[in-house]
């Protein structure tokens, strides 16, 4: 016998965001999700009976605001996060395939970074279409058929958009969106990938038809969750209010540029759809494509990214003026960098994975060793430091003045004093298991990083010598 239940408003208004998102949890007595002492997870009025059943029904109290729950993977330090408000388990730094697989770097040296990265616990990998016309998803395929690894032990990921250059192989109508996942799925050789994200928004498809078509290929099991990419937080929205109206499945989390110059969207627009609706962010971009690296001294090297065909833009981004500006507030972190024993690059990096509802931060790696440094600047520490260690006032909230203004200030005397931020918890820099020192590179496993996060969002830094 079927039994339906009807939810008031009032009901719906009781439940938290993230019940609503998630659903309730199986119950200790064995239940999905209905009342504690067992049961078959029957809903409020739909197979209790009497007070006894109803007094049972005791609400899970919410977690608490901005709160992500980490967990640290056995023999690697690296840290998982929940995909927003999802159940799925994410790793804090994911990888990648932008300029590099298929393009940047031999077939080979992918093998390499994504071998390095799967066995240092990173488990998300990230693809798309276009790259490289396809040879980027056929390279990530490749390796991963190579490898063997349990299909379970890894999320993959790819967007959809641009496809190909006939009218029906871009954007997002419900052609494209189902032949060229199936597409990606065969370059791939996968099943299915985890995550499919729409690439842009596209005002030519109703969202209507965009929600019911990313529903209808996880409902045909070619992908598990869907997201969105590069879409405005009125956009996001809308496909959520679509999903609930029509009872299909609503995205679970954005893919978004950030780092220390391009701020605004993750920090005053994507928290609040984070603690609304339980969409949660994936972050790209954290070096903004080297230029956070110090590499760029008024010109671009001969081995990045600035060089290679068809990526003139950012050569003249290094070269115009708001390059060189940018580029002059990188080296305000040098010294800073140095106390604490770590590079630039990891110093941005740990910055971008601090926000506010980031559950992981992609890397844009050409080598091994580049991804083996960067591993090694994002091992969170296990409880306080308590040395006592202290860096100079003056220093300290200089750094706080560039990581929360973006901007140099020459004078740190006019920054506020060190007691006016609070208390901080500790991030270590230390160098995964198993892994070697970058070359020239810092003593990871001697330094402290202190990341302080408070009401106005400071992030204070410290050292230990």
């Amino acid at each position: 016998m079927q039994v339906s239940i009807a939810c008031t408003e009032q009901n719906l208004r009781s439940r938290s965001s993230e019940d609503r998102l998630c659903g309730p949890r199986p119950g200790p007595g064995g239940g999905n999700g209905g009342p504690v002492g067992g049961g078959h997870g029957n809903p409020p009025g739909g197979g209790g009976s009497g007070p006894k059943a109803r007094a049972a029904l005791v609400p899970r109290p919410p977690a608490p605001a901005g709160a992500l729950r980490e967990s640290t993977g056995r023999g690697t330090g690296m840290k998982y996060r929940n995909l927003g408000k999802s159940g799925l388990r994410v790793s804090c730094l994911g990888l990648g395939t932008w300029v590099t697989f298929g393009s940047q770097i031999s077939d080979e040296t992918a093998e390499d970074v994504l071998t390095v990265a799967y066995e240092h616990g990173v488990n998300l990998f990230d693809t798309t279409e276009v790259y490289a016309a396809g040879k980027a998803e056929r390279t990530l395929g490749n390796i991963l058929k190579s490898k063997g690894w349990r299909r379970s032990s890894y999320v993959i990921t790819t967007k959809i958009f641009w496809g190909g250059q006939a009218e029906t192989e871009r954007g997002l109508s419900r052609k494209h969106i189902i032949e060229g996942l199936r597409g990606s799925l065969e370059r791939l050789q996968l099943g299915y990938v985890d995550i499919v994200f729409a690439n842009r928004s596209d005002p030519n498809s109703p969202m209507e038809e965009i929600v019911r078509a990313m529903t209808y290929v996880i409902n045909q099991g070619m992908a598990l969750y869907w997201g969105t990419s590069r879409w405005g937080a009125a956009e996001i929205m809308e496909a959520y209010s679509m999903a609930r109206q029509f009872n299909l499945i609503p995205p679970v989390c954005e893919q978004a540029e950030h780092h220390l110059f391009q701020r605004e969207k993750m920090e005053m627009q994507l928290p609040e759809l984070y603690h609304k609706i339980g969409v949660g962010s994936v972050t790209w971009s954290p070096l903004a494509c080297g230029l956070i690296t110090s590499k760029y001294d008024g010109q671009a090297p001969d081995t990045c990214r600035a060089t290679i065909k068809g990526y003139q833009w950012l050569k003249d981004k290094v070269h115009s003026e708001d390059g060189k500006k940018q580029q002059a507030k990188v080296m305000d972190l040098l010294p800073i960098a140095h106390q604490l024993g770590c590079t630039v690059a990891q110093l941005a990096i740990a910055w971008c994975l601090h926000s506010e509802g980031v559950s992981s931060v992609l890397l844009g790696v050409s080598s091994a060793e580049q991804l083996i440094e960067h591993l090694g600047a994002l091992q969170p520490a296990d409880g306080a430091d308590s040395d006592g260690d202290r860096r100079a006032p003056g220093q300290q909230t200089a750094f706080q003045e560039v990581a929360r203004r973006g901007r140099r200030d020459q004078n740190p005397e006019l920054l506020p004093p060190e007691s006016s931020f609070p208390a901080a918890a500790s991030l270590s820099l230390r160098t995964p298991p198993g892994s070697r020192q970058s070359q020239g590179g810092p003593a990871h496993n001697k330094s402290r990083l202190r990341v302080a996060i408070g009401m106005n969002k400071a992030i204070s830094y410290r050292s230990k010598a």
